[in-house]
Protein backbone atom coordinates (compact mmCIF):
# COMPACT_ATOMS: atom_id res chain seq x y z
CA UNK A 1 0.00 0.00 0.00
CA UNK A 2 0.84 3.42 -0.12
CA UNK A 3 2.45 5.07 2.28
CA UNK A 4 0.20 7.53 4.08
CA UNK A 5 1.23 10.94 4.67
CA UNK A 6 0.12 12.10 8.16
CA UNK A 7 3.11 11.71 10.86
CA UNK A 8 0.94 9.87 13.70
CA UNK A 9 2.64 7.57 16.75
CA UNK A 10 1.48 4.18 17.53
CA UNK A 11 1.76 3.71 21.26
CA UNK A 12 3.37 0.19 22.71
CA UNK A 13 3.59 -1.28 25.88
CA UNK A 14 7.52 -2.56 24.73
CA UNK A 15 10.56 -3.31 27.23
CA UNK A 16 14.11 -3.07 26.58
CA UNK A 17 13.97 -6.63 27.09
CA UNK A 18 11.53 -7.67 24.98
CA UNK A 19 12.01 -10.01 22.02
CA UNK A 20 12.29 -7.79 18.61
CA UNK A 21 13.22 -5.05 20.64
CA UNK A 22 17.27 -3.87 20.87
CA UNK A 23 18.62 -2.08 23.74
CA UNK A 24 20.64 1.19 22.02
CA UNK A 25 22.57 2.52 25.18
CA UNK A 26 22.70 3.09 28.31
CA UNK A 27 19.85 5.85 28.51
CA UNK A 28 17.34 3.33 27.70
CA UNK A 29 16.79 3.95 24.46
CA UNK A 30 15.64 0.94 21.77
CA UNK A 31 14.83 0.00 18.73
CA UNK A 32 11.50 -2.74 17.38
CA UNK A 33 13.17 -4.89 14.41
CA UNK A 34 10.06 -5.69 12.06
CA UNK A 35 10.28 -8.78 9.86
CA UNK A 36 7.78 -8.44 7.05
CA UNK A 37 7.14 -12.51 6.24
CA UNK A 38 6.18 -12.07 2.59
CA UNK A 39 9.22 -10.62 1.73
CA UNK A 40 12.11 -11.62 4.34
CA UNK A 41 13.08 -7.89 4.93
CA UNK A 42 13.36 -6.05 8.02
CA UNK A 43 13.42 -2.85 9.69
CA UNK A 44 14.69 -1.40 12.60
CA UNK A 45 12.45 1.72 13.91
CA UNK A 46 13.47 3.54 17.03
CA UNK A 47 11.38 3.10 20.22
CA UNK A 48 10.83 6.74 22.18
CA UNK A 49 8.48 7.37 25.24
CA UNK A 50 7.05 4.36 24.11
CA UNK A 51 6.25 4.84 20.75
CA UNK A 52 7.22 4.27 17.34
CA UNK A 53 6.70 6.67 13.98
CA UNK A 54 3.83 4.91 12.14
CA UNK A 55 5.37 6.48 8.77
CA UNK A 56 8.47 4.17 9.74
CA UNK A 57 5.68 1.19 8.39
CA UNK A 58 6.16 3.42 5.34
CA UNK A 59 9.47 1.49 3.86
CA UNK A 60 7.50 -2.12 4.15
CA UNK A 61 4.60 -0.37 2.38
CA UNK A 62 2.68 -0.47 5.08
CA UNK A 63 -0.46 1.64 7.13
CA UNK A 64 -1.41 0.83 10.30
CA UNK A 65 -4.95 0.34 11.13
CA UNK A 66 -6.80 1.56 14.54
CA UNK A 67 -10.37 1.87 14.13
CA UNK A 68 -11.85 4.55 17.52
CA UNK A 69 -7.19 5.44 17.89
CA UNK A 70 -7.73 3.16 20.64
CA UNK A 71 -3.86 2.67 20.03
CA UNK A 72 -2.39 5.45 18.45
CA UNK A 73 -0.91 9.32 19.91
CA UNK A 74 -1.94 11.46 16.93
CA UNK A 75 0.22 14.12 18.57
CA UNK A 76 2.51 15.09 22.23
CA UNK A 77 1.29 16.84 24.43
CA UNK A 78 2.19 18.74 27.75
CA UNK A 79 -0.97 19.66 28.97
CA UNK A 80 -2.35 16.38 30.84
CA UNK A 81 -1.21 12.97 31.79
CA UNK A 82 -3.13 10.06 32.73
CA UNK A 83 -2.11 6.83 33.76
CA UNK A 84 -4.94 4.74 33.49
CA UNK A 85 -3.48 1.46 35.42
CA UNK A 86 -2.96 3.63 38.68
CA UNK A 87 -5.69 5.51 38.25
CA UNK A 88 -3.35 8.91 37.96
CA UNK A 89 -5.00 12.61 36.50
CA UNK A 90 -2.25 15.79 36.45
CA UNK A 91 -2.28 18.91 34.87
CA UNK A 92 0.65 20.09 33.83
CA UNK A 93 1.99 17.63 36.20
CA UNK A 94 0.04 18.59 39.39
CA UNK A 95 -2.02 15.84 40.50
CA UNK A 96 -5.98 16.70 40.01
CA UNK A 97 -6.34 16.03 44.27
CA UNK A 98 -3.87 19.18 44.86
CA UNK A 99 -5.62 21.58 42.04
CA UNK A 100 -9.47 20.74 43.30
CA UNK A 101 -8.44 21.00 47.29
CA UNK A 102 -6.16 24.11 46.76
CA UNK A 103 -6.57 25.99 43.46
CA UNK A 104 -9.77 27.57 41.63
CA UNK A 105 -10.84 27.21 37.84
CA UNK A 106 -9.72 30.36 36.64
CA UNK A 107 -5.92 29.47 38.06
CA UNK A 108 -5.96 26.34 36.54
CA UNK A 109 -7.21 27.11 33.07
CA UNK A 110 -4.05 29.41 33.40
CA UNK A 111 -2.45 26.76 34.52
CA UNK A 112 -3.88 24.53 31.12
CA UNK A 113 -3.10 27.17 29.55
CA UNK A 114 0.64 28.20 29.58
CA UNK A 115 1.94 25.45 31.32
CA UNK A 116 2.70 26.91 34.83
CA UNK A 117 0.72 28.18 37.81
CA UNK A 118 0.16 31.94 37.57
CA UNK A 119 1.78 34.72 39.87
CA UNK A 120 -0.52 36.70 42.51
CA UNK A 121 -0.75 39.77 39.43
CA UNK A 122 -0.59 37.78 37.00
CA UNK A 123 -3.87 35.74 38.13
CA UNK A 124 -5.91 39.04 39.08
CA UNK A 125 -4.96 40.47 35.35
CA UNK A 126 -6.24 36.92 33.87
CA UNK A 127 -9.20 36.85 36.24
CA UNK A 128 -10.24 40.63 35.44
CA UNK A 129 -10.00 40.11 31.42
CA UNK A 130 -11.81 37.17 31.75
CA UNK A 131 -14.60 38.76 33.95
CA UNK A 132 -14.46 41.49 32.00
CA UNK A 133 -15.30 39.18 28.06
CA UNK A 134 -18.50 37.67 30.15
CA UNK A 135 -20.09 40.89 28.62
CA UNK A 136 -21.36 39.41 25.11
CA UNK A 137 -21.89 41.32 22.36
CA UNK A 138 -26.23 42.23 21.68
CA UNK A 139 -25.87 41.03 18.55
CA UNK A 140 -25.43 37.80 20.08
CA UNK A 141 -28.14 37.75 22.35
CA UNK A 142 -30.75 39.14 20.18
CA UNK A 143 -29.90 35.74 17.90
CA UNK A 144 -30.27 33.62 20.61
CA UNK A 145 -33.54 35.02 21.39
CA UNK A 146 -34.93 34.49 17.82
CA UNK A 147 -34.52 29.92 19.23
CA UNK A 148 -37.45 28.35 19.98
CA UNK A 149 -38.57 28.15 23.43
CA UNK A 150 -38.22 24.51 23.69
CA UNK A 151 -34.35 24.35 22.19
CA UNK A 152 -31.84 21.82 23.03
CA UNK A 153 -29.49 23.49 25.19
CA UNK A 154 -26.65 22.56 23.80
CA UNK A 155 -27.57 23.41 20.27
CA UNK A 156 -28.11 27.22 21.26
CA UNK A 157 -24.66 27.43 22.63
CA UNK A 158 -22.94 25.84 19.78
CA UNK A 159 -25.00 27.95 17.14
CA UNK A 160 -24.06 30.90 19.29
CA UNK A 161 -20.06 29.96 19.98
CA UNK A 162 -20.10 29.41 15.96
CA UNK A 163 -21.55 32.78 15.32
CA UNK A 164 -19.19 34.42 17.41
CA UNK A 165 -16.48 34.18 14.45
CA UNK A 166 -18.80 36.64 12.55
CA UNK A 167 -18.77 39.41 15.20
CA UNK A 168 -14.55 39.05 15.52
CA UNK A 169 -13.37 39.30 11.63
CA UNK A 170 -9.94 40.71 13.20
CA UNK A 171 -9.68 36.92 14.73
CA UNK A 172 -10.51 35.12 11.45
CA UNK A 173 -7.91 33.35 9.71
CA UNK A 174 -10.54 33.53 6.35
CA UNK A 175 -11.11 37.79 6.42
CA UNK A 176 -7.52 38.28 8.55
CA UNK A 177 -5.03 35.43 6.80
CA UNK A 178 -3.39 32.47 7.96
CA UNK A 179 -1.05 34.09 10.00
CA UNK A 180 -3.08 35.79 11.81
CA UNK A 181 -2.47 33.38 15.41
CA UNK A 182 1.21 34.35 15.34
CA UNK A 183 0.10 37.66 17.29
CA UNK A 184 0.61 36.35 20.44
CA UNK A 185 -1.57 39.09 22.46
CA UNK A 186 -4.30 38.95 19.70
CA UNK A 187 -4.60 34.70 20.26
CA UNK A 188 -4.59 35.86 24.17
CA UNK A 189 -7.48 37.56 23.74
CA UNK A 190 -9.66 35.20 22.21
CA UNK A 191 -8.83 32.81 24.90
CA UNK A 192 -10.07 35.61 27.23
CA UNK A 193 -13.06 36.23 24.97
CA UNK A 194 -13.58 32.75 24.49
CA UNK A 195 -13.36 31.39 28.69
CA UNK A 196 -15.39 34.87 29.11
CA UNK A 197 -18.40 34.24 26.71
CA UNK A 198 -19.05 30.88 27.10
CA UNK A 199 -20.52 31.40 31.23
CA UNK A 200 -22.76 34.17 29.75
CA UNK A 201 -23.99 32.03 26.49
CA UNK A 202 -24.98 29.10 28.81
CA UNK A 203 -26.62 31.23 31.32
CA UNK A 204 -28.76 32.76 28.39
CA UNK A 205 -29.42 29.39 26.91
CA UNK A 206 -31.03 28.38 30.07
CA UNK A 207 -33.02 31.54 30.60
CA UNK A 208 -34.21 31.74 27.52
CA UNK A 209 -35.61 28.01 27.76
CA UNK A 210 -37.61 29.34 31.07
CA UNK A 211 -38.52 32.49 29.54
CA UNK A 212 -36.45 35.07 32.24
CA UNK A 213 -35.02 38.04 30.57
CA UNK A 214 -31.13 37.57 30.09
CA UNK A 215 -29.45 38.62 32.82
CA UNK A 216 -26.13 40.93 32.76
CA UNK A 217 -22.88 39.72 34.61
CA UNK A 218 -22.53 41.00 38.17
CA UNK A 219 -21.71 44.38 38.65
CA UNK A 220 -19.79 43.20 42.27
CA UNK A 221 -16.92 41.44 42.17
CA UNK A 222 -17.49 37.57 41.93
CA UNK A 223 -15.75 34.75 40.56
CA UNK A 224 -16.16 33.13 37.39
CA UNK A 225 -18.38 30.33 39.09
CA UNK A 226 -20.18 32.45 41.66
CA UNK A 227 -21.30 35.16 38.55
CA UNK A 228 -22.23 31.74 36.11
CA UNK A 229 -24.42 30.76 38.84
CA UNK A 230 -25.77 34.71 39.63
CA UNK A 231 -26.62 34.87 35.81
CA UNK A 232 -28.73 31.65 35.78
CA UNK A 233 -30.65 32.86 39.04
CA UNK A 234 -30.66 36.25 39.16
CA UNK A 235 -34.37 37.65 39.51
CA UNK A 236 -34.86 41.30 40.97
CA UNK A 237 -32.45 41.31 43.55
CA UNK A 238 -29.73 43.04 42.29
CA UNK A 239 -27.65 42.09 45.17
CA UNK A 240 -28.66 38.13 44.85
CA UNK A 241 -25.35 36.31 46.07
CA UNK A 242 -25.38 32.51 45.21
CA UNK A 243 -24.51 30.01 48.10
CA UNK A 244 -20.78 30.39 48.47
CA UNK A 245 -20.22 26.37 48.95
CA UNK A 246 -22.40 25.81 46.30
CA UNK A 247 -20.73 28.06 44.11
CA UNK A 248 -17.32 26.47 45.14
CA UNK A 249 -18.33 22.78 44.79
CA UNK A 250 -19.56 23.74 41.32
CA UNK A 251 -15.91 25.24 40.51
CA UNK A 252 -14.30 22.21 41.44
CA UNK A 253 -16.39 20.21 39.23
CA UNK A 254 -15.25 22.77 36.54
CA UNK A 255 -11.42 21.50 37.13
CA UNK A 256 -12.35 17.83 37.71
CA UNK A 257 -13.82 18.28 33.84
CA UNK A 258 -11.47 20.79 32.59
CA UNK A 259 -9.26 18.97 30.47
CA UNK A 260 -8.93 14.68 30.12
CA UNK A 261 -6.13 14.78 27.15
CA UNK A 262 -7.07 13.52 23.70
CA UNK A 263 -10.92 12.60 23.98
CA UNK A 264 -12.94 12.99 21.27
CA UNK A 265 -13.94 16.50 21.37
CA UNK A 266 -10.27 17.41 22.36
CA UNK A 267 -9.34 15.65 19.32
CA UNK A 268 -11.83 17.24 17.31
CA UNK A 269 -10.81 19.99 18.56
CA UNK A 270 -7.48 19.70 17.28
CA UNK A 271 -8.16 18.34 13.69
CA UNK A 272 -10.47 21.73 13.03
CA UNK A 273 -7.97 23.97 13.67
CA UNK A 274 -5.20 22.15 11.41
CA UNK A 275 -7.53 23.14 8.76
CA UNK A 276 -6.60 26.71 9.64
CA UNK A 277 -9.91 27.48 11.02
CA UNK A 278 -10.93 30.46 13.59
CA UNK A 279 -11.31 29.58 17.17
CA UNK A 280 -14.87 30.08 17.72
CA UNK A 281 -15.14 27.28 15.00
CA UNK A 282 -13.13 24.81 16.57
CA UNK A 283 -14.58 25.63 19.74
CA UNK A 284 -18.09 25.42 18.53
CA UNK A 285 -17.17 21.87 16.65
CA UNK A 286 -15.27 20.28 19.96
CA UNK A 287 -18.61 21.40 21.45
CA UNK A 288 -20.74 19.67 19.06
CA UNK A 289 -18.90 16.00 19.52
CA UNK A 290 -19.67 16.87 23.37
CA UNK A 291 -23.08 16.97 22.35
CA UNK A 292 -22.95 13.30 21.47
CA UNK A 293 -24.33 10.89 24.39
CA UNK A 294 -21.42 8.91 23.98
CA UNK A 295 -19.30 11.56 25.17
CA UNK A 296 -21.27 13.70 26.90
CA UNK A 297 -23.82 12.63 28.08
CA UNK A 298 -23.25 9.70 30.48
CA UNK A 299 -23.84 11.58 33.88
CA UNK A 300 -27.65 11.79 32.09
CA UNK A 301 -27.67 8.44 31.83
CA UNK A 302 -26.74 7.72 35.17
CA UNK A 303 -29.42 9.28 36.17
CA UNK A 304 -31.76 7.17 33.84
CA UNK A 305 -30.46 4.05 35.46
CA UNK A 306 -30.88 5.14 38.97
CA UNK A 307 -34.57 6.06 38.38
CA UNK A 308 -35.14 2.94 35.89
CA UNK A 309 -33.68 0.96 39.14
CA UNK A 310 -36.34 2.78 41.31
CA UNK A 311 -35.32 1.02 44.88
CA UNK A 312 -32.48 -0.16 46.72
CA UNK A 313 -34.31 -3.53 46.70
CA UNK A 314 -34.34 -3.61 42.76
CA UNK A 315 -30.40 -3.28 42.70
CA UNK A 316 -29.84 -7.63 42.90
CA UNK A 317 -32.19 -7.79 39.45
CA UNK A 318 -30.67 -5.06 37.91
CA UNK A 319 -26.83 -6.37 39.00
CA UNK A 320 -28.09 -9.79 37.02
CA UNK A 321 -29.30 -8.15 34.07
CA UNK A 322 -26.34 -6.18 33.28
CA UNK A 323 -24.62 -9.91 34.19
CA UNK A 324 -26.79 -10.92 31.46
CA UNK A 325 -26.09 -8.24 28.90
CA UNK A 326 -29.96 -6.93 29.12
CA UNK A 327 -29.11 -3.79 31.06
CA UNK A 328 -25.90 -1.59 31.03
CA UNK A 329 -23.97 0.01 34.01
CA UNK A 330 -23.84 3.00 33.31
CA UNK A 331 -20.80 5.49 35.24
CA UNK A 332 -18.91 2.55 35.98
CA UNK A 333 -15.47 1.61 33.59
CA UNK A 334 -13.23 3.68 31.15
CA UNK A 335 -11.95 3.71 28.25
CA UNK A 336 -8.83 5.25 29.50
CA UNK A 337 -8.76 3.84 33.36
CA UNK A 338 -8.56 0.33 34.57
CA UNK A 339 -8.58 1.56 37.93
CA UNK A 340 -10.76 4.15 40.05
CA UNK A 341 -10.94 7.51 38.35
CA UNK A 342 -9.53 10.07 40.60
CA UNK A 343 -12.09 12.68 39.46
CA UNK A 344 -14.89 9.90 41.41
CA UNK A 345 -13.45 10.25 44.84
CA UNK A 346 -13.47 13.78 44.41
CA UNK A 347 -17.23 13.89 43.45
CA UNK A 348 -18.14 11.53 46.02
CA UNK A 349 -17.16 14.54 48.31
CA UNK A 350 -18.57 16.93 46.90
CA UNK A 351 -21.81 15.37 46.80
CA UNK A 352 -22.03 14.67 50.73
CA UNK A 353 -20.82 18.57 51.12
CA UNK A 354 -23.86 19.49 48.09
CA UNK A 355 -26.57 17.24 49.89
CA UNK A 356 -26.05 18.59 53.54
CA UNK A 357 -26.99 21.76 52.24
CA UNK A 358 -29.42 21.27 49.67
CA UNK A 359 -30.81 17.96 51.49
CA UNK A 360 -30.54 14.11 50.02
CA UNK A 361 -30.90 13.77 46.14
CA UNK A 362 -33.76 10.38 46.75
CA UNK A 363 -31.82 8.27 43.80
CA UNK A 364 -28.33 9.10 46.01
CA UNK A 365 -29.41 6.01 48.42
CA UNK A 366 -29.70 4.04 45.40
CA UNK A 367 -26.28 4.79 43.48
CA UNK A 368 -24.27 4.58 46.98
CA UNK A 369 -25.52 0.77 47.40
CA UNK A 370 -24.96 0.20 43.72
CA UNK A 371 -21.50 1.07 44.39
CA UNK A 372 -20.50 -0.74 47.76
CA UNK A 373 -22.62 -4.28 45.63
CA UNK A 374 -20.89 -3.26 42.32
CA UNK A 375 -17.38 -2.50 43.83
CA UNK A 376 -18.02 -6.44 45.80
CA UNK A 377 -18.45 -8.33 43.02
CA UNK A 378 -15.91 -10.44 41.30
CA UNK A 379 -17.62 -9.92 38.13
CA UNK A 380 -17.08 -6.32 37.73
CA UNK A 381 -13.86 -6.34 39.98
CA UNK A 382 -12.33 -8.60 37.48
CA UNK A 383 -13.38 -6.48 34.57
CA UNK A 384 -11.83 -3.10 36.15
CA UNK A 385 -15.03 -1.85 36.33
CA UNK A 386 -14.87 1.28 38.50
CA UNK A 387 -16.79 4.12 39.34
CA UNK A 388 -16.20 7.34 36.62
CA UNK A 389 -16.83 10.59 37.08
CA UNK A 390 -19.98 10.51 35.71
CA UNK A 391 -21.80 8.62 38.42
CA UNK A 392 -22.03 10.65 41.16
CA UNK A 393 -21.89 14.51 39.22
CA UNK A 394 -25.13 14.12 37.59
CA UNK A 395 -26.88 13.84 40.94
CA UNK A 396 -25.31 16.77 42.15
CA UNK A 397 -26.60 18.84 39.13
CA UNK A 398 -29.71 17.73 39.69
CA UNK A 399 -29.84 18.39 43.57
CA UNK A 400 -28.63 22.06 42.43
CA UNK A 401 -31.89 22.31 40.57
CA UNK A 402 -29.96 22.19 36.74
CA UNK A 403 -31.84 20.11 34.30
CA UNK A 404 -30.86 16.58 33.16
CA UNK A 405 -30.54 17.80 29.38
CA UNK A 406 -28.55 21.07 30.72
CA UNK A 407 -25.82 18.93 32.14
CA UNK A 408 -23.41 18.76 29.01
CA UNK A 409 -23.79 22.44 29.08
CA UNK A 410 -22.15 22.16 32.35
CA UNK A 411 -19.15 19.66 31.07
CA UNK A 412 -18.92 22.33 27.91
CA UNK A 413 -17.84 25.07 30.22
CA UNK A 414 -14.68 23.84 31.90
CA UNK A 415 -13.96 21.63 29.23
CA UNK A 416 -13.76 24.91 26.61
CA UNK A 417 -10.81 25.58 28.95
CA UNK A 418 -9.38 22.04 27.64
CA UNK A 419 -10.14 22.94 24.31
CA UNK A 420 -8.10 26.23 24.22
CA UNK A 421 -4.80 24.84 25.75
CA UNK A 422 -4.83 22.30 23.08
CA UNK A 423 -5.84 24.97 20.45
CA UNK A 424 -3.04 27.22 22.10
CA UNK A 425 -0.25 24.39 22.11
CA UNK A 426 -1.25 22.73 18.74
CA UNK A 427 -0.49 26.48 16.91
CA UNK A 428 2.45 26.05 18.48
CA UNK A 429 3.40 22.85 17.93
CA UNK A 430 6.65 22.08 14.91
CA UNK A 431 4.63 19.25 13.95
CA UNK A 432 1.52 21.21 13.27
CA UNK A 433 -0.02 20.24 9.87
CA UNK A 434 -3.66 19.38 8.36
CA UNK A 435 -4.96 16.11 9.48
CA UNK A 436 -5.39 14.06 6.77
CA UNK A 437 -6.07 10.25 7.80
CA UNK A 438 -6.03 7.18 5.75
CA UNK A 439 -8.70 4.82 4.99
CA UNK A 440 -8.35 1.28 4.16
CA UNK A 441 -10.76 1.04 0.85
CA UNK A 442 -13.18 -2.16 0.67
CA UNK A 443 -15.91 -1.26 -1.63
CA UNK A 444 -15.85 -2.84 -5.24
CA UNK A 445 -13.59 -1.58 -8.13
CA UNK A 446 -14.04 -1.76 -11.82
CA UNK A 447 -17.63 -1.23 -12.12
CA UNK A 448 -18.75 0.61 -15.52
CA UNK A 449 -21.25 2.75 -15.90
CA UNK A 450 -24.64 1.70 -16.34
CA UNK A 451 -27.72 3.48 -18.71
CA UNK A 452 -30.41 4.60 -16.03
CA UNK A 453 -33.11 2.55 -18.27
CA UNK A 454 -31.11 -0.30 -17.96
CA UNK A 455 -30.37 -0.68 -14.07
CA UNK A 456 -31.50 -3.32 -12.04
CA UNK A 457 -33.13 -1.65 -8.54
CA UNK A 458 -31.96 -2.51 -4.92
CA UNK A 459 -34.24 -3.81 -3.00
CA UNK A 460 -32.71 -2.81 0.15
CA UNK A 461 -33.78 0.36 -0.60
Amino acid sequence: MAAYNRLSKITSQLHPDSKGVKKVDAAGRSSLTITDNRTGKQLEVAVKNGVIKAKELWKLGLRSYDPGYKNTAACTSRITYIDGAKGLLAYRGIPIEQLAEKSTFLEVSYLLMYGYLPSAKQLDSWTTSIMRHTYIPEGLKTMMKSFRHDAHPMGMVISTVSAMSTFYPEANPAFAGQKVYADKKLRNQQIHRMLGAMTSIAAYAQRHRTGRPYANPSSTKMGYTENFLYMLDKLDNNNYKPHPKLARALDVLFILHADHEQNCSASGMRHLTSSGVDVFTSVSGAASALYGPRHGGANEAVLRMLAKIGDKKNIPQFIANVKAKKERLMGFGHRVYKNYDPRARIVRKIADEVFQILGYEPLIEIAMELEKIALSDKFFVDRKLYPNVDFYSGLIYKAMGFPPDFFTVLFTIPRTAGWLAHWNEFLDDPENVIVRPRQVYLGPSGVNYADVHSRQGHLDQ
